[in-house]
């Protein structure tokens, strides 16, 4: 995947399919002018934005594979991964993830409980028509916890009139023997518009050369997407819906003393797709009511959303929880963006959410609490001859209140009371030098509000096999980033840079404490201390010839934490530095135009040994360097008109590598006690079959 702006992904941005996109001008690949981001200072061109965006593609989406979502687009230049097994991911964006980086579904920002490492991000993923990705503090548009940046799951764009869509789909991957069917159905008659999706998931065990298969690795999951409305010219009305299934094994990673394999639970087989002790049922329910009116010269948008997540862990019988978490959430969102003379554009909003948060379960982790949080900002932009500058300022405040729970004659949780305010902003200005070339600075300041795991977090996280506590005395994280970049595009080689230095202070980090288990796990304790990150990321795609791409990108963060100078002095959870590499050949039309945008495409990862680690009481160790091989091919079949048959095949991990992800959490696993390697290993290799076919049926009138 490449940064944009660049390449192909220009092109089928806006495009209902991938098959309606059959060529790439390379004129056009230069331009690049038209795509449209949310940006940190409200919608704008990509080319025009000065803080560090990319973008990955509906065709980017189709022809990657993963697991989940978060895994398939991890690739992506600046943004990793955080993992439990193969069913869990989260987002990580320049070093920095959890509660820092807030991703927007639907329309919302997306609230479940993503502070844990076992929770991952329960979106329908394959109703994801593309994803926009903002790196660096955006507290401006999206209030407290965005100071990482912001990922933005776009759903597919309405059809235009006249038009109805069914596609039908498919995927296995051999590994862990995932397959996946997907239904959908989408229509625009009369103004009239909807869009609907039916998805079923499910794994068993996934496997390395070292480990076998891995016991707790397989997940299920079963997903309902859709969208009903209207789309006028004064504007639209869209209720959307969308509710998540998914039911992830939990791995514990646990070793017989003497062999050092890996051990199975009673009943519990490699191949099983079904139920499997222990595991994780979570259920995520969302209703959105988005609206917008064009007032004039201006439009008022209105985004109201309630979601439900239900989280549930199960430890000893399959139809009773140990561990059950509801948390209810509000978001609401309104905003004015408005058109001036003299090429100015300025938009102005309030939003936030409410949250309630109720333990159903015999076990805790964090108590039950009530959230609340409100912001408003204003944001301004200009267009200055080959000048665009835009900046703005938002203030927001959080109040947190928790309950105190008493357990076995001993305090739990004690009451807790907190208020946090932030006062946010950016300032940012792009330099058009000419058609070919752009340079870029920004600098933002962001906030984000202790999450209440932080603060009052006490009990056993299954998924990540650790005891953590919280810290009620922990205050807000404040960070300022100056990000400077430059893109050079033409018909035979585009080139980016993207530099940023991150100021962070009062940064909140687990850390183990010496010699301390709590119910047999090693216990963990959250603290703060001041911060600075730096790095960027640097890509350039050299095409001599419009058929042939050479696609390289080189990512690096480094993070310290400032003042220490000992085993402490970086900060734990940092991707290692990463270099991507991918020669793609696009081969000519054939089959008398029947065989379009066929392709064969090798890529290499290699990451580099990560050193500089969180070493205090070997909260974190070292990983090694190690290079993952991968091949794809894909084609368009077209039978008629723009209906045609998808096909993407691809195999990862050529050569069977045994390797540990630096942000895996399974990398502190038991140690085999036969071959000394501490932790489970990463999935082995993976061959993958993905099958997608969109059915377009146009509507004639008279």
């Amino acid at each position: 995947m490449t940064l944009l702006p660049l390449s192909a992904a220009a092109q089928d941005i806006h495009q209902h399919s991938a098959c309606v996109n059959d060529s790439i001008d390379p004129m056009k690949e230069a331009i690049l002018n038209e795509i449209v981001v949310t940006g940190i200072t409200g919608t704008q061109r990509l080319r025009d934005a000065s803080a560090p965006f990319s973008v990955v593609s509906p065709n980017e989406l189709h022809s990657s594979i993963g697991s989940n979502l978060v895994d398939a687009i991890s690739r992506h230049p600046g943004l990793s991964q955080i993992s439990t097994g193969t069913g869990i991911s989260k987002p990580v964006i320049r070093g920095l993830g959890y509660n820092r980086v807030v991703v927007v579904d639907q329309g919302i920002r997306q609230e479940g409980q993503q502070w844990g490492d076992e929770h991952g991000l329960e979106v329908a993923s394959e109703a994801v028509h593309s994803v926009e990705v903002l790196k660096g503090p955006a507290s401006l548009m999206y209030g407290s916890d965005a100071i990482a940046g912001v990922i933005v799951l776009h759903p597919e764009p309405v059809l235009d009139e006249g038009v109805m869509q069914l596609h039908v789909g498919g995927e296995y991957q051999s590994n862990q023997g995932l397959w996946e069917n997907v239904v959908g159905y989408a229509g625009n008659v009369d103004g009239l518009v909807w869009n609907w999706h039916y998805i079923d998931k499910a794994a068993h065990a996934y496997r390395n050369d070292l480990d076998g298969y891995v016991p707790g690795s397989w997940f299920g999951e079963k997903d309902i997407q859709g969208m009903l409305g209207v789309s006028k010219s004064w504007g639209h009305s869209w209720l959307r819906l969308t509710h998540v299934d998914f039911t992830p094994g939990i791995v514990e990673g646990e070793r017989d003393a003497v062999t050092g394999e890996l051990e199975w639970e009673d009943g519990n087989t490699a191949k099983g797709y079904g139920k499997q002790l222990p595991f994780q049922r979570v259920l995520h329910s969302k209703v959105v009511s988005d609206n917008a009116w064009q007032l004039g010269s201006g439009q008022l948008k209105a985004i109201v959303g309630y979601q439900r997540n239900y989280r549930r862990e199960f430890e000893e019988a399959i139809d009773e929880a140990e561990l059950a978490l509801k948390l209810h959430t509000v978001n609401y969102d309104l905003k004015y963006q408005l058109q001036l003379p003299n090429d100015w554009r300025m938009a102005a909003g309030v939003g936030g959410m409410w949250q309630k948060n109720v333990n159903a379960g015999e076990e805790f982790l964090i108590p039950d609490y009530r959230l609340f949080d409100i912001g408003a900002f204003v944001t301004a932009n200009r267009q200055v001859h080959d000048w665009h500058l835009s900046g703005g300022v938002r203030v927001d405040r959080r109040t947190l209140e928790t309950e105190a729970l008493e357990e076995d004659g001993e305090q739990r949780f004690a009451d807790l009371d907190r208020d946090f305010t932030g006062i946010t902003g950016s300032l940012g200005a792009v330099w058009n030098v000419s058609q070919a070339l752009n340079v870029r600075v920004n600098w933002a300041r962001g906030f984000r509000a202790p999450t209440v795991s932080e603060l009052s977090s006490n009990g056993v996280h299954e998924g990540s096999i650790q005891y953590e506590l919280g810290n009620d005395r922990l205050k807000a994280e404040v960070s300022q980033q100056l990000d400077l970049g430059m893109d050079y595009t033409t018909h035979w080689v585009s080139f980016q840079a993207a530099l940023f230095a991150n100021r962070i202070d009062n940064y909140i980090f687990l850390s183990k404490l010496t010699d301390v288990l709590t119910d047999g796990y090693q216990t963990y304790r959250y603290q703060q201390g001041d911060a600075r990150l730096m790095g960027g990321e640097v890509s350039f795609d050299l095409h001599p010839v419009n058929a042939f791409h050479f696609e390289n990108s080189l990512s690096y963060v480094e993070a310290r934490q400032l003042h220490r100078h000992d085993e402490g002095k970086y900060l734990p959870m940092i991707p290692a530095p990463r270099w991507n590499m991918d020669l793609r050949y696009n081969f000519r039309d054939f089959g008398r135009n029947h065989f379009r945008r066929s392709y064969l495409a090798f890529g290499m990862e290699y990451n580099f040994r990560q050193d500089h680690f969180y070493g205090v009481d070997d909260t974190e160790t070292a990983t090694p360097d190690y290079a993952l091989l991968n091949v794809s091919a894909g084609v368009d079949l077209h039978l008629k008109g723009h209906n045609c048959i998808e096909l993407t095949l691809t195999c990862q991990n050529l050569l069977d590598k045994v390797y540990q992800p630096h942000l895996s959490r399974l990398k502190y696993a038991d140690v085999n006690a036969v071959t000394g390697r501490m932790g489970v290993s990463a999935m082995g290799r993976n061959i993958c079959l993905k099958v997608n076919i969109p059915l377009d049926i146009h509507l004639h009138r008279e």
